[in-house]
């Protein structure tokens, strides 16, 4: 009688390299996470370092990355991190290269990627700071960079393919009768931008926003889109402030090509920029409003796949969480909010304050000039030199 065949051994979790790719996968997206994990041996450090493998691990984290920082948002010249060591990223590390006479302006950065318009050249620049890639595309006819109205944008890269991305233009034109609302779509894939679409806006309010003088017949300011806060993308549908005397938002839906007015819950008038548009904590529209040192936080009801109303979801009391006096400060301006993170950038007297509306943390990042900030979002591993003195590896990669 013969004896059966021993059945093979199991190999220990840590030498079966697709169980071990599984679990780097789970690794927390920060900077040094995989350059630390490359260390440990050549069987880490080659998985680690497989393209097939980054692409994974893009897409497993690309619905929470980490907030490296804030971009300066008049031509990106200057880079704010937000993490600590051996994360924090260093000022210089995101620089573009470009011309003196370049005038540059950021116009929103999502998925790793910036969007910056070049006003005399009527052009606009897709840039990923981490690898560098640069993708120049002119502004659409109906988009003149020669006429007064502001333009608003955004990016949004492909889930499908990382190579590709999605731009949204939006501005207002003037016609006859009234102030129209304007949209277009660029698709990387096959480099056209849809036919534009419009919406009527309603007329600014002749109770506030006429200035009159004394002898001088009534000032009406037209409404334009606000580029100082930057589009939020909730769920299928990006948000722009629109600058008149109500501060309505512009909703560019772009899964059914449309654009709609939704009114603000609050009285914004006079507000100095202090409310910005968020993801509600339910997935929805949300909005963000600070007075004095009080912050509300709104969301919507919705009826039907229709906005319906706003409701007050709570209020945070953030007198406290300054580290001087409240009674000695002026109210903290909203500078740039990062949609992925729920967290406002605030300044007030002469400091760049983070502020985490889910943990209320509050952190001092700088001192600085008042600017308006663009947020930086996305998986990036970085070449970072850890313990032992051993390299790590140059994993140079993002969302």
């Amino acid at each position: 009688m013969s004896r059966p065949h021993p059945l093979p051994t199991a190999a220990p979790p840590l030498e079966d390299e697709n169980l071990l790719s599984e679990i780097l996968l789970r690794l927390p997206p920060q900077p040094s996470s995989l350059p630390r994990a490359s260390l440990v041996s050549n069987r880490w450090r080659r998985i680690a370092s497989d393209p097939g493998f980054f692409r994974r691990f893009r897409r497993h984290h690309r619905p929470n990355p980490p907030l490296l920082g804030f971009f300066d948002m008049y031509g990106c010249r200057s880079f704010v991190p937000t993490l600590e060591a051996p994360d924090r990223v260093p000022p210089g590390r995101f620089s573009l290269q470009r011309g003196d006479d370049d005038w540059f302006r950021s116009l929103g950065s999502r998925h790793g990627l910036v969007l910056i318009l070049n006003r005399p050249t009527n052009q606009l620049l897709v840039w990923d700071p981490v690898t560098g890639d640069k993708h120049w595309i002119a502004v659409p006819p109906g988009f003149g960079c020669d006429s007064d109205s502001p333009i608003g944008g955004a990016v949004l890269r492909s889930a499908v393919d990382d190579h590709h991305f999605l731009v949204a233009l939006v501005s207002t034109t003037e016609t006859q009768d009234h102030t129209r609302a304007i949209a277009s779509a660029y698709l990387s894939e096959t480099n056209t931008w849809s036919d534009i679409i419009s919406t009527p806006l309603p007329p600014a309010s002749e109770s506030r926003f006429q200035l009159q003088a004394q002898d001088l017949p009534p000032f009406e300011c037209p409404t334009m889109i606000s580029c100082n806060i930057p589009a939020v993308l909730v769920g299928d549908s990006l948000y722009w402030w629109l600058r008149d005397s109500s501060y309505n938002i512009l909703q560019f839906d772009l899964d059914r090509d449309s654009l709609a007015v939704i009114p603000a819950p609050v009285d914004l008038y006079d507000s100095d920029i202090n409310f910005s548009v968020m993801r509600a904590d339910d997935g929805g529209l949300g909005f963000l409003f600070v007075s004095k040192f009080s912050v509300q936080l709104w969301k919507t009801k919705v009826i039907c796949d229709c906005f319906n109303s706003w409701v007050l979801g709570r209020t945070i009391e953030m007198d406290k969480l300054f580290p001087l006096d409240s009674k000695e400060r002026e109210s903290p301006m909203i500078v740039g909010f990062a949609e992925e993170n729920n967290v406002a950038l605030m300044w007030t007297e002469g400091s760049l304050f983070m502020f985490q509306l889910e943990s209320l943390q509050l952190k001092k990042l700088v001192e600085t000039r008042i600017s308006f900030y663009q947020p930086f979002e996305s998986v990036y591993t970085a070449e970072t030199s850890i313990g032992g003195g051993h390299d790590g590896a140059d994993l140079l990669h993002s969302t």
